[in-house]
C-alpha cells in the first residue's frame, strides 16, 4: 500500500470566548493557515487535489461548504475541490484521515486537510447543536426509534462528563489537580517558544490566549458545578474558543515530484465507537484496537495527544490504559489552550508533529472523544 506523509503543519493562535478572534469569519480563519501551508512548502496551489476541512455544526457563516470557501478566501483556483465534514470533535483529525486514505488508495498525491470554528460565531455551538438556536429540539430527542433502544436518558456532554467521573472514581480534587497541571505546561510551553513556529498569526494575534496563568487548586475549588451536586466546573472543562489548522499530506510520488521534504509517515488511521450516553469514552477502546492493529505497545508511543474534552475523560483513559501522564498533552491540552471544534484536530497533530520533532520521539498517538461515542486514533511516525 503507498504511504501517506505529513509535509507540514500549521495552525493560528487560539482565541478565547469573546477574545481576538470572535469577529472574524470562519472562511477568512481557515484560510490563513491554507495559505501558510502553501507558501511554507512551496507548493504549487494548483496542483492539490482536493481540500478536507473539519467544521461542526456549519450553520450561519460556517455553512455552505467553508472548507471551499476557505479554500477560494485563499486566493486560489477555482478548479480545485473542497468538502466540509462533521465528525463532531474529530472532525479535522478525521479530515486527515481521508486525506491520508486518499493518498494510500493512490487516487490522490496532495491534500490539505484541516479545520475551523469560530465558536463565537453561532450561538449554542460549546453544545455542538446550534440547531435549537433555530427552534430545533436535541437530534436525539424526537426519534422513537432512539428512545427504543437509550430510553430518555440524557445525551449531553456534562452529563456524560459526569458518569465517566463517578464509574471511573475520578475525584473533583483530581480532575482539578490535572487541570492545574495542564494550565501550568501550556504556560511553560508558552514561555520557551514552543509553539512559536507551528503559529501562523492572525493579524496582530500571535499567541493563545486562552491560558489561566497561575491557575491554583484553591482557585478552582472556589468554582460553581455546572449541575447542582455535581463535579465538573469551568475550570476542569475544554474553552470556547476559534481557530483554524491544517495539515499537508503527500504522497511519495508527490514528495519526489515537488521536492518536499516528510516530516512524518503515517503509520495508523483508527475509528471506533462506544456508548452515546457515555459519549466520551471511545478513546479508550478505539487506543485498544490501534495498538492491537500495529502491534504496538503504549509505552512503545512516545507521546500523546488526547483531546481534553474534560479531565475525566483524559483521567479515565489513562486508568483503562495504565498511561504514563508525562507524555501525555506535554504542552498541556484544550482545558488551557482551548478547544476550538472543528480545528481541533488538525490542531493537535499540529502540537503532537512539533513535540515528537524537539524531544527526538519517534511514535506519536492523536485520539480525541467526539459527540455520539466516537473517537479517531491517528498514530504517526517522525521521520
Amino acid at each position: 500500500m503507498p504511504e501517506a506523509y505529513i509535509v507540514d503543519a500549521i495552525r493560528t493562535p487560539t482565541g478565547k470566548k469573546k477574545g481576538s478572534l470572535a469577529g472574524w469569519h470562519p472562511a477568512d480563519l481557515g484560510a490563513i493557515p491554507i495559505k501558510a501551508i502553501v507558501d511554507r512548502t512551496g507548493i504549487d496551489p494548483n496542483a492539490v487535489d482536493d481540500v478536507v476541512w473539519g467544521c461542526v455544526d456549519a450553520v450561519g457563516p460556517q455553512a455552505g461548504n467553508i472548507g471551499r470557501s476557505a479554500w477560494l478566501a485563499a486566493g486560489y483556483s477555482e478548479a480545485i475541490p473542497g468538502v466540509t465534514i462533521d465528525r463532531q470533535c474529530g472532525s479535522s483529525q478525521q479530515a486527515i484521515h481521508f486525506a491520508a486514505q486518499g493518498v494510500m488508495s493512490g487516487t490522490q498525491d496532495l491534500v490539505i486537510a484541516g479545520g475551523v470554528q469560530n465558536m463565537n460565531a453561532i450561538p449554542i455551538s460549546s453544545a455542538m447543536y446550534a440547531g435549537q438556536a433555530l427552534g430545533f429540539e436535541t437530534p436525539f430527542s424526537t426519534s422513537p426509534a432512539w428512545k427504543a433502544r437509550y430510553g430518555d436518558e440524557e445525551v449531553n456532554q456534562i452529563y456524560a462528563a459526569e458518569k465517566i467521573a463517578a464509574t471511573w472514581g475520578i475525584s473533583r480534587q483530581d480532575m482539578e489537580a490535572f487541570a492545574v497541571e495542564s494550565n501550568a505546561r501550556a504556560e511553560r510551553a508558552i514561555d520557551e517558544g514552543r509553539f512559536d513556529s507551528q503559529i501562523v498569526p492572525v493579524g496582530d494575534f500571535r499567541m493563545d490566549e486562552t491560558v489561566r496563568r497561575g491557575t491554583t487548586l484553591e482557585g478552582l475549588a472556589g468554582l460553581k458545578t455546572v449541575r447542582e451536586g455535581g463535579l465538573i466546573t469551568a475550570g476542569v472543562s475544554s474553552q470556547i474558543s476559534d481557530g483554524a489548522s491544517a495539515v499537508l499530506v503527500a504522497s511519495e510520488q508527490a514528495v519526489k515530484a515537488h521536492g518536499l521534504k516528510p516530516r512524518a509517515r503515517i503509520h495508523h488511521l483508527t475509528v471506533r465507537g462506544d456508548s452515546p450516553i457515555f459519549m466520551l469514552t471511545a478513546p479508550i477502546p478505539a487506543t485498544r484496537h490501534a495498538l492491537e492493529k500495529t502491534g504496538l505497545k503504549l509505552s512503545d508511543i512516545d507521546l500523546v495527544e488526547i483531546n481534553e474534552a474534560f479531565a475525566s475523560v483524559v483521567l479515565a483513559w489513562a486508568k483503562e490504559l495504565d498511561a504514563d501522564l508525562s507524555k501525555v498533552n506535554v504542552n498541556g491540552g484544550a482545558i488551557a489552550l482551548g478547544h476550538p471544534l472543528g480545528a481541533t484536530g488538525a490542531k493537535l497533530m499540529t502540537t503532537l508533529l512539533y513535540e515528537l520533532e524537539r524531544t527526538g520521539g519517534r511514535y506519536g498517538l492523536q485520539t480525541m472523544c467526539e459527540g455520539g461515542g466516537l473517537a479517531n486514533v491517528t498514530i504517526i511516525e517522525r521521520l
